[in-house]
């Protein structure tokens, strides 16, 4: 009977499995929301309100547990056969973040507890699953590198991402429309290239993002952040993503391969990446721990200038697709030129809200 499951679902046509897994995802997270929320709402289970927190009403903060559920379902069902021992790590991975987010959404964890849980779920998934950057392909002078580096510079690249998505679910639509862009570029790639299994995860992955997005922007009754719970995993299935991007490109096509896939990828990332660096070392500039909670991110900005939740994303994200297609069109430069270029785009538009934000102040502070 398994060999029999299997022989089907290798065989099915690959639209079919990423139709199926985008479909089964986004059908099973729209229908899950309105049954969290109500629960939810009965438990008290609550993203209340405070002075670092961008919304004013209590809000249910469950929604990674619908993002979650429609994509480990569109995996299990149209992506468990080739890359079948990756995936099992990929979970496994999942599994430490899901819980240890759902913890903290529920009953709040130490920020140290939960960063080593981030370090356990990126251990599992790069070495056990063997998910790992071994090369830079076509930075110039660089080639392979060694084992214990390319280990430390992975689950580097994790805590980055995992973190990352964490903090810039700080306000409505932002963390799911970055996760749905990038996940559609990823997975466009891998359906070019042949990697119809990752091709499933991406969309299987943007199809739970987009039904989470109505509730999350545009619900009423049933609105629901995603949380912990839903922010973490993400961060690292993106993660996983992006390594394969990155370390798939030797064996792609020619003329698929990018030959600054580092810089690239840096570019359609550039907002979980570049906001979690800047107030990572804000925070060490200004002599507290880099786990504590701010208003330093670059949606707080916008917000302060008087952007409603979805503008401030529109803004965000639009800048971030802007880069993502710079990078593309100026791959030819390099990674390492092309990475410094974004980060010095980035900079000057981290900047500009903030003058913005200064200026305001002194106009106000002017009598008359």
């Amino acid at each position: 009977m398994d060999s029999d499951f299997r022989l089907i679902d290798l065989n099915l046509p690959y639209w079919i499995k990423i139709t199926g897994g985008f479909l089964t995802a986004f059908i099973i997270t729209l229908v899950s929301i309105p049954t969290i929320v109500k629960i939810a709402k009965f438990k008290n289970l609550y993203d209340y309100p405070n002075e670092r927190k961008s919304h004013k009403d209590e809000i249910p903060n469950l929604g990674g547990l619908a993002i979650i559920a429609g994509f480990i379902v569109s995996l299990v069902i149209f992506s468990l056969n080739q890359e079948s021992d990756e995936i099992k790590f990929i979970l496994g991975g999942m599994a430490v973040l899901f819980f240890i987010g759902l913890k903290d959404d529920i009953l709040v964890i130490d920020p140290k507890k939960k960063f080593i849980g981030q370090i356990i779920a990126s251990f599992i998934v790069v070495l056990l699953g063997n998910i790992r950057i071994s090369c830079f392909f076509s930075a110039p002078g660089t080639g392979s590198i060694s084992f214990i580096l390319s280990v430390l510079v992975t689950i580097f690249l994790f805590i980055i991402l995992i973190n990352g998505f964490n903090l810039i679910d700080g306000v409505d639509g932002l963390a799911s429309s970055t996760g749905v862009l990038s996940s559609i570029a990823f997975g466009i790639w891998f359906i070019l290239t042949n990697h119809i299994t990752y091709a499933v995860m991406c969309f299987a992955l943007t199809g739970s993002l987009i039904a989470f997005f109505r509730f999350n922007v545009f619900g009423k009754e049933n609105k629901i952040f995603m949380g912990d719970t839903g922010s973490l995993a993400i961060g690292l299935i993106i993660a996983v993503f992006t390594v394969k991007f990155i370390e798939l490109q030797k064996d792609a096509p020619l003329k698929y391969q990018f030959e600054s896939a580092l810089a690239v990828a840096f570019g359609l990332l550039i907002i979980p990446i570049f906001d979690t660096t800047r107030v990572f070392f804000l925070r060490l500039f200004n002599g507290i721990s880099p786990f504590k909670a701010d208003r330093n991110h670059m949606h707080h900005s916008l917000l302060m200038l008087g952007n409603s939740h979805i503008r401030a994303t529109v803004i965000l994200l639009t800048c971030n697709l802007i880069l993502y297609l710079l990078a593309v069109s100026l791959q030819w430069t390099g990674n390492v030129i092309l990475i410094v270029l974004i980060i010095l785009i980035a900079t000057l538009l981290s900047v500009i809200p903030r003058l913005l934000l200064r200026h305001r102040k002194k106009k106000i502070s002017i009598p008359g």
